[in-house]
């Protein structure tokens, strides 16, 4: 029998190929912050360019130098500050008194039969009236002080945590339960320690979801009757068409809303540091 010969890499070549692949593997990237920044730096530049060469009118649409200008001045003289202070305590009220209570109902529907044929079907009846529409019913319940904000806020962010509950906690795998009963563990305490943690992935994109429906409600319940926040700055700015106020609060809309969006992908990031997902190339 002939032996097989065996061909061997020359130490030359064998440490030219780990010199290449090192290389290629430690290829530059830019850091992710600097590569998310890219887009909304590429549409300044674009809004300043159109501003620049008039394709924008100045009474339509203001520089962002000039937003720049305007928010220093909101800022320094404290309006800005205040408004989204009072901003920000109308938002965490409702949306945690909505959130709270879409925990609540989707957990009672998803764990049990009989939760589900006495919540989903009204849940599913309410969540199609545009809670917009629920603002005159509101005023005549609650006033025209902060309660209706707050409970507008709350209907609007509580059908997408609700839903989004619901169907964690009926789609976990039913392999899972299985095999954790086979390794002993109870009923009661297999709610707990397997279908919720496995349904947290579903709540977090609820979660999200209904955070920015809250800012949406939020332009709308301080339409009631209101003397502060930062619908307030949008409606009088609306009124004596200051164009640079209303992009201004329009501005602090967006920032608000992408920071705690940031935060909850971060304590969703935290939180699930367990399940393998698939982060993209």
């Amino acid at each position: 029998m002939e032996a097989t010969a065996i061909r061997t890499i020359p130490p030359e070549d064998s440490a030219r190929l780990q010199r290449i692949d090192g290389q290629s593997s430690r290829r530059w990237r830019p850091p992710r912050l600097l590569r998310r920044a890219i887009g909304p730096l590429l549409f300044l530049l674009l809004w300043q360019v159109l501003c620049s060469t008039g394709v924008l009118d100045s009474n339509v649409m203001v520089e962002p130098s000039t937003v720049v200008s305007t928010f220093r001045q909101l800022i320094g003289n404290g309006e800005l500050g205040s408004a989204i202070g009072i901003s920000l305590k109308r938002v965490a009220i409702g949306a945690l008194i909505g959130i709270s209570l879409g925990v609540i109902f989707g957990s009672l529907a998803g764990l049990s039969r009989l939760g589900e044929d006495l919540i989903d079907s009204t849940m599913q009846m309410l969540r199609t009236i545009p809670f917009v529409a629920m603002i005159p019913l509101f005023i005549v319940w609650f006033g025209i002080g902060e309660t209706p904000k707050y409970a507008l806020i709350a209907l609007g962010t509580m059908f997408p945590v609700y839903l989004n509950v619901y169907a964690g906690i009926r789609g976990v795998d039913s392999d899972l339960i299985e095999c954790a009963r086979s390794l002993g563990i109870r009923t009661r305490t297999m709610i707990p320690q397997v279908v919720l943690p496995a349904a947290l992935p579903n709540f977090f994109v609820g979660l999200r979801f209904s955070l920015g429906i809250a800012w949406i409600a939020l332009i709308f319940a301080e339409q009631i009757n209101t003397s502060s926040g930062i619908g307030f700055l949008l409606n009088n700015a609306e009124q004596y068409g200051q164009t640079n106020v209303i992009v201004v609060c329009l501005v602090t809309y967006a920032v608000l809303g992408l920071t705690i969006d940031i935060f909850v992908r971060l304590l969703e990031h935290r939180l699930l540091a367990w399940r393998p997902s698939f982060g993209g190339r």
